[in-house]
C-alpha cells in the first residue's frame, strides 16, 4: 500500500515544492524576472563602480583625514582628524555663500529647463515647417564647448554689450556678470539655453509613446491646445519628467566650468561662486584637498535629498 502525504492529499505542495519555488521566489527578487538584463548592464555597472562608487568612497574616507597630495610612493602621513573638516566647512561663510548660490541656480534653471524644454519639444513634435532644421539648432549649443559659447555670452552680456544696448536706461549698473545679484541668474539662463537641446531630445522621445487616442478623444471631448496639453501631454510625459527634474539638479549642482569661465572664478567677490568652484580652489589652489572632499560629500548629500524629494513629489513612488 502506498503511503502519501498528507498535505499532498489535501492539495498542497510537498516539502522540497515549496523548497523550490522559495528558492525561485528568492532567486526573482535578486536578479529580477530577467536575469539576462544583468548581463546586459554589466559592463554599465561595472563603469559607474570603478568611475563613480570607488571615488565617491575616497572622497569619504579623506574627508576624515588631514590629506595631502604626494608624489607617488612618497610616505606622507595623512593623520585622522573626525569631523574637523566638516567643521571648517560649515563655519567657512565663503562655502555656506557657495550652496545658496547654487541653491537661487537650481531654482531658476531647472524650472525653467523643465517648461521650455515640454513646450518646445510638444511644438517640434508637430509637423512645423523646418522642423528637423529646428531640433538641429536647439541641439547645436548642447555639444558645443562651453569655451566656445561663452565668449558670444561676455560680448552680449558686457558692460556695452548686445543686451545692453537694447536695454537702454534699463540695463543693470554694473553689468550683469559684475553685478553680485545678476551674475548667477545669468549664467543660469546660459545654461538652461546651452543645455536646453538635450532635454528636449528626452521629451520627444517621450512624446513619441503617447497614445494618438488620446489626443483624439481630448478633440472629440472640445478640448483645445491649452486644455490638451495640460490633461494630455503633461500627464502622459510624467516619467520624461521626472527624469528630467533629477538629470537637471544633478548636473546643475555639479556646476564648475560656467562661473570660472564667465565671472573670472566666481566673482563678484563670490556671488557666483558654486561648491564645486570651491572644491577646486581649497582642494587644488590651496592645497586642502581634505576640505574639499568634506565640501564633495555635503554635496552628495544634499543632491540626494532633493532627488528624493522630487521622486516622492513629483514621481509619485512610480517604478
Amino acid at each position: 500500500m502506498t503511503v502519501v502525504d498528507s498535505g499532498a492529499r489535501a492539495g498542497g505542495t510537498s516539502p522540497p515544492a515549496r523548497h523550490q519555488k522559495n528558492a525561485r521566489r528568492q532567486r526573482a527578487r535578486v536578479l529580477g524576472r530577467n536575469p539576462s538584463g544583468l548581463l546586459f548592464s554589466a559592463p554599465y555597472l561595472a563603469y559607474v563602480l570603478v568611475v563613480f562608487a570607488v571615488p565617491l568612497g575616497f572622497a569619504v574616507w579623506m574627508s576624515f583625514h588631514d590629506y595631502l597630495f604626494a608624489a607617488p610612493g612618497a610616505d606622507v602621513d595623512r593623520p585622522f582628524v573626525g569631523l574637523d573638516n566638516y567643521t571648517d566647512v560649515l563655519t567657512d561663510p565663503d562655502v555656506r555663500r557657495s550652496f545658496v548660490n547654487i541653491g537661487i541656480f537650481l531654482v531658476i534653471n531647472v524650472p525653467l529647463t523643465v517648461v521650455l524644454s515640454l513646450v518646445l519639444a510638444t511644438l517640434l513634435n508637430q509637423a512645423v515647417r523646418a522642423r528637423v532644421f529646428l531640433r538641429v539648432a536647439f541641439y547645436v549649443p548642447y555639444v558645443t564647448a562651453s569655451v566656445a559659447v561663452v565668449g558670444v555670452w561676455l560680448f552680449l552680456f558686457s558692460g556695452n554689450g548686445l543686451v545692453n544696448e537694447v536695454l537702454g536706461p534699463l540695463a543693470p549698473d554694473p553689468p550683469w556678470l559684475i553685478n553680485s545679484f545678476w551674475a548667477m541668474p545669468t549664467i543660469a539662463f546660459f545654461v538652461t539655453w546651452k543645455q536646453l537641446g538635450f532635454y528636449i531630445l528626452l521629451y520627444l522621445a517621450a512624446l513619441q509613446n503617447v497614445p494618438r487616442e488620446l489626443y483624439e478623444a481630448a478633440a472629440t471631448d472640445g478640448a483645445g491646445r491649452l486644455r490638451t496639453f495640460w490633461s494630455v501631454t503633461v500627464p502622459a510625459v510624467r516619467p520624461a519628467t521626472v527624469l528630467v527634474l533629477l538629470l537637471s539638479t544633478i548636473i546643475g549642482a555639479n556646476l564648475f566650468t560656467e562661473p570660472y569661465l564667465l565671472t573670472g572664478g566666481g566673482g563678484p567677490n563670490g556671488a557666483s561662486a558654486s561648491p564645486v568652484l570651491i572644491m577646486y580652489q581649497r582642494g587644488i589652489e590651496q592645497g586642502t584637498p581634505g576640505v574639499a572632499a568634506a565640501i564633495g560629500v555635503i554635496l552628495v548629500l544634499l543632491v540626494l535629498l532633493v532627488a528624493w524629494l522630487q521622486r516622492r513629489f513629483v514621481g509619485g513612488g512610480e517604478s
